[in-house]
């Protein structure tokens, strides 16, 4: 006969999960030392490298605020040729020094972070009389790295263009979604960002600044798009850009069965020229009464909703969106889901 110690089993799960849960939300913490090399009297890093407290502490943390993990120094550099000059410097040195870009510092768990080393501040290099050249006849826009998505949004929006695939939260910098992925409810439908890229400038290691698209030096290309700056830091990246829409509708459908949740979302998805948009989310009886953006919703809508979330203690819904124009108002109506 075979027995089980089942109060022993759980007790033993019970500790394992809590080690879990203690090592996922308590502070990484590490201290800086003093610099192993030296480059503050390099002339070439004259009042761009900086060791100030408030610079090092900013840098030491992000949106995650999980880690906190000191760099020994900042770099705000004026022009990629700083960036390249730096990377250089560590590759040419017999103790080179661990280096991470920064954009607009919403990384999760310190991916930006640079451990006694030098976090480069990406956002100093912003120049607001350059940095995006939009090409309406080729439907594209050369964008630095830098800038945030909503500053694109803003320029190619003069030309009536706007870029194919988005994230979700527009203040956030090119290079940074470039190098994760960057997905919204657009991307059943366009891919993700890193889809939606003709071509790139990247610094390689060695401090090197290479082209790079799927025709050439496509192993950089792919390499870089996505791998968290692990093989280079992206400069400037060719963005694809479509015609902007004239107008959208906007709808939200809330549903209290999750199998009817996902049969419409899969549905929606699997249409030809269906929706521009779809995105999923759930709403929790937990926490303030408008934890689910009640901003979305008519202030006369708020208390029954609320009472439907209490009810249920779990919501699900379906935001979507569907682009027209003048020759398809007519039939902007046709594509039809439940409201539960």
């Amino acid at each position: 006969m075979v027995s089980y110690n089942f109060p022993s089993q759980i007790h033993l799960l019970m500790i394992t999960i809590l080690v879990i849960i203690t090592t996922l939300f308590t502070p990484i913490t590490t201290n800086t030392s003093s610099l192993p090399w030296n480059i503050l009297s390099n002339d070439n890093f004259a009042r761009k490298l900086t060791t100030a407290s408030s610079s090092v502490e900013s840098a030491a943390t992000d949106f995650g605020h999980i880690t906190k993990i000191f760099p020994s120094a900042v770099l705000n550099p004026s022009s990629v040729q700083d960036i390249t000059d730096l990377i250089k410097l560590s590759f040419d040195s017999q103790s080179s020094f661990p280096l991470a870009a920064r954009g607009h510092g919403h990384s999760h768990r310190g991916q930006a972070a640079a451990n006694d080393g030098v976090v480069v501040n990406m956002r100093s290099m912003v120049n607001r009389d350059r940095g995006i050249k939009v090409s309406r006849t080729g439907l594209y826009a050369d964008v630095d790295s830098a800038w945030l998505w909503i500053e694109v949004l803003n320029k190619t929006l003069e030309l009536g263009l706007t870029p194919v695939s988005w994230t979700d939260y527009l203040h956030l910098t090119v290079g940074g979604t470039l190098s994760n992925g960057g997905i919204s409810g657009q991307t059943f439908r366009y891919g993700p960002q890193i889809s939606n890229v003709l071509e790139m400038d990247v610094i390689t290691g060695k401090g090197e600044i290479a082209t790079c698209s799927k025709d050439m030096n496509s192993d950089l290309f792919y390499a870089a798009l996505g791998g968290l700056g692990q093989f280079g830091i992206i400069t400037r990246a060719r963005i694809k850009l479509e015609l902007a829409p004239k107008n959208a509708k906007w709808l939200r459908f809330l549903y209290t069965d999750f199998s009817e949740f996902t049969r419409d979302q899969e549905r929606l998805i699997s249409e030809t020229n269906g929706l521009h948009f779809l995105e999923g989310s759930v709403m929790l009886d937990h926490g303030p009464p408008d934890n689910w953006r009640s901003t979305y919703y008519p202030p006369s809508e708020h208390m029954r909703i609320v009472s439907m979330v209490k009810q249920h203690r779990v919501i699900y819904c379906l935001e979507v969106v569907k682009y027209y124009d003048e020759t398809s108002q007519h039939s902007v109506n046709e594509v039809r889901t439940h409201y539960t």
